[in-house]
């Protein structure tokens, strides 16, 4: 079995008003993917942590933000560096007496069925990098809720309680939101041990926003997590150019008008 190569799909598009797509219907994608993808998702899911922080109001993330391609995570590397430590787990298992496995494109170990089969890596990379494409944000904040407009992509809203993180429960799963010290905290829990989770960072001089996208399920042994870098810009002021390389498909950079 050959181990595919992930397509380059990043929207290069030049900016356009903000679209939120219905949460419904994108919670609907999720669950259709992952149905596909991890059919063999039957295992008891693992425990749910609980988010810990004070929840109260440090950093002022308020503004418009677009991708920097070129600072993001690649999706293509991050896929290797995740199978080359699943197969170096599965050797040492196999070296300690572990059930037998099968080899699965360019030496990698990888399991038939049960936690790590091809289709369960591919899976849980691919919903990766789908709920990772927004080119931009727009943010507004106040004392007591944000909301994150994202393109292509439903908003993230949250409301803030001192001293606690604020929990919904939906149709979906359960939905948990607010502050982590100086970091924003957005956490889904679905059903079949997979869990989402953003972690928004901006830096010091508050030019950048990191939004570290970490998605979870109870099939793969390890978590699997894309950083995306966001630079502040003031709309109307900057465009996209992008060019196709061979060894990193379509990147993206802002130019000046």
């Amino acid at each position: 079995m050959h181990w595919g190569k992930l397509p380059a799909h990043m929207n290069s598009s030049n900016k356009s008003p903000l679209r939120a797509t219905p949460r419904l219907v994108l919670y609907g994608v999720i669950c259709a993917l992952f149905t596909v993808l991890l059919s063999a998702c039957s295992s008891p899911a693992p425990k749910r942590a609980v988010l810990q922080g004070d929840n109260s109001q440090s950093v002022d993330m308020s503004g418009s933000w677009e991708m920097d391609y070129s600072q993001s995570d690649n999706t293509q590397e991050k896929l290797d560096s995740m199978v080359g430590e699943l197969n170096r787990e599965a050797r040492r298992r196999a070296q300690q007496g572990g059930a037998q496995q099968g080899s699965f494109g360019g030496g990698m170990v990888i399991n038939a069925s049960g936690t790590n089969t091809g289709s369960s890596i591919l899976g849980l990379v691919r919903m990766a990098d789908l709920i990772t494409q927004s080119p931009l944000l727009e943010i507004t904040q106040s004392e007591h809720k944000i909301r994150v407009e994202r393109e292509e992509d439903f908003d993230l809203t949250c409301e803030f309680y001192p001293g606690q993180m604020r929990q919904v429960e939906t149709p979906f799963g359960t939905e948990i939101c607010g502050w982590n010290g100086h970091q924003l905290v957005f956490k889904l829990l679905l059903p079949d041990g997979l869990s989402i989770q953003h972690v928004m960072t901006m830096g010091a001089a508050g030019q950048k926003l990191n939004v570290a996208t970490t998605v979870v399920t109870s099939q793969v042994s390890f978590p699997f997590v894309l950083n995306r870098v966001y630079n502040r810009f003031e709309p109307g002021q900057s465009g996209y150019k992008c060019e196709v390389t061979l060894t990193r498909g379509t990147v993206c950079t802002t130019e000046t008008k």
